[in-house]
């Protein structure tokens, strides 16, 4: 195998310049840098890390207590960025801006007794986006509450986590779990890329 050491490659003719034929591998060795000033084509990107969990089944919360959503139940985990066992937090090691959607089914343990519910997501422990129910004069029993948005995360130290509130006349309330088979509730993300 010989080297062959030049500043510049130009075709020969026209504008098209192909390096290999169909079946070669062409390999960039380790340290060395592709560099793109024009436009590309053919190439292809990974919208990870990207994550995907559920609460497996339902997880009691006290009344008017903030309590953090406890999603135990890993569906994808591309970078092992979730922790599904302690903080349960997503803490993704590539910066990026995200793609965030949540949602929390909540029961108010009987017919008529939610009067308020509060889901939400922070970053770092600063609230990013939330969603509150008030149904302080028509109390239903159960509500399902959706978050999506778009945040940016630093790829080291930034995380997320739910947070779920209730007031319920009962005193208590029940994240419902997807037990039934059903993704009650859920909370993923993934990167963007060209964001």
């Amino acid at each position: 195998m010989g080297t062959l050491f030049v500043d510049k490659l130009d075709p020969q003719s026209g504008t098209s310049l192909e390096i290999g034929s169909s079946g070669d591998t062409i390999t960039i060795p380790a340290g060395a840098t592709i560099t793109n000033n024009g436009t590309q084509t053919g190439f292809g990107g990974t919208m990870t890390p990207a994550f995907f969990v559920t609460r497996g089944s339902d997880q009691t919360i006290s009344d008017v207590t903030t309590t953090t959503v406890q999603f135990d139940n890993e569906i994808l985990d591309t970078d092992n960025c979730f922790d599904n066992s302690t903080n349960y937090r997503f803490t993704p090691t590539t910066a990026g801006k995200y793609y965030i959607f949540s949602g929390c089914m909540l029961n108010a343990q009987a017919n008529s007794n939610l009067n308020v519910f509060e889901f939400y997501l922070t970053k770092n422990g600063t609230l990013v986006s939330q969603v509150t129910e008030n149904y302080a004069s028509n109390q239903p029993r159960e509500i399902q509450s959706t978050l999506n948005f778009i945040v940016d995360m630093n790829g080291s130290s930034d995380y997320l986590e739910a947070y779920a509130e209730i007031d319920s006349t009962s005193g208590t309330g029940t994240v419902r779990g997807n037990s039934d088979g059903t993704l009650n509730t859920k909370f993923g993300a993934y990167r963007i890329l060209g964001a």
